[in-house]
């Protein structure tokens, strides 16, 4: 079984819009509601995939309400964790050229209790698990060494964990060895405190990355692909070329495959393929969705795995 933790989930506002353009008013063609957050995106992959999953976030105010309501058929078990302050929403807008803003809220505040509450049950849904997926953004009142607390307990027990996350989270979270480290560019350049343009950067920085304490790396680089560092192995995952509806959630997409591949089985290296082509073909969607299994299968052939010496 895959566990998944989203600590702090969301209310996802998604518009579709005909054209963004600076200045200028923009028309919407629709808009829609969904269940948000990177642990809950990840378990809908991995059921979706055939996968046995189990997630646990939490649920606050009225919109931890419609969260509820969102996810009461998502077919797989979930639990929630009451908090005192309603979850957050997020708005997703994208344009039918694949243009996307993206503006989240920080979260509500947890109380010592509440994050106690979480730990406990992650701590008593551990033994049924083999991995453990910390996804997504620590949300105010969480220590930011909440991960690798979490972390250094799920190794205790023999569980393999992948850490996707942000900031200092992602810093203390990275030191407690982690099986697999998942950051996009974006969190790859914070959390070296240097811009990464070039393939040599991209190269360099994952190997730094596993130098700070994961066993494995995987840097997804969005539409170039991703960058996988598998103790002494390193491997470019090449992008096939495509039309990019909304991009949103793809590295979701990407850690979940991951896992689900590993988990049935497959090296590394065909990990790495799968989770490229998740991310691929969730781009090919409108708002925040994922590609299915038979849409991913169809990607992956288009996938190019190179060895690096």
């Amino acid at each position: 079984m895959i566990l998944t933790l989203t600590i702090n989930p969301a209310i996802d506002q998604n518009v579709l819009a005909e054209r963004l353009v600076f200045e200028d008013r923009a028309y919407m063609v629709s808009t829609s509601e969904s269940a948000g957050g990177r642990g809950i995106n990840a378990s809908c992959v991995i059921n979706s995939f055939g996968g046995k999953t189990h997630g646990i976030a939490t649920a606050g105010g009225a919109a931890g309400e419609r969260l509820r309501r969102l996810l009461c058929d998502c077919g797989y078990p979930l639990e929630l964790v009451p908090i005192g302050n309603e979850i957050r929403t997020n708005l997703t807008i994208t344009d039918r050229q694949g243009l996307t803003i993206k503006l989240n809220q920080r979260g509500p505040v947890l109380s010592k209790a509440e994050v106690e509450s979480i730990e406990s049950l992650v701590r008593a849904r551990l033994p049924q698990a083999k991995w453990l997926m910390l996804c997504g953004s620590v949300p105010p009142g969480v220590p930011p060494d909440f991960y690798s607390k979490l972390i250094r307990i799920a190794r205790e027990q023999g569980v393999k964990v992948l850490l996707d996350t942000d900031g200092p989270a992602l810093i203390h979270g990275v030191e407690a060895g982690p099986t697999v480290v998942s950051p996009n560019q974006p969190e790859a350049e914070r959390l070296l405190n240097t811009a990464l343009i070039t393939r040599g950067h991209f190269l360099d920085a994952a190997s730094r990355i596993q130098k700070m304490g994961a066993e494995w790396v995987i840097l997804s680089l969005g539409a170039r692909g991703a960058i996988g560092v598998f103790g002494k192995r390193v491997l470019e995952a090449v992008a096939p070329r495509v039309e990019a509806v909304c991009p949103i959630g793809s590295g979701d997409a990407l850690a979940a495959a991951f896992v689900w591949s590993i988990e049935r089985g497959d090296d590394a290296a065909e990990a790495l393929r799968w989770s490229v082509a998740a991310g691929t073909a969730s781009t090919l969607r409108p708002g925040v969705t994922f590609a299915s299994l038979a849409e991913t299968e169809q990607m992956v052939p288009r996938v190019e795995i190179r060895e690096v010496a």
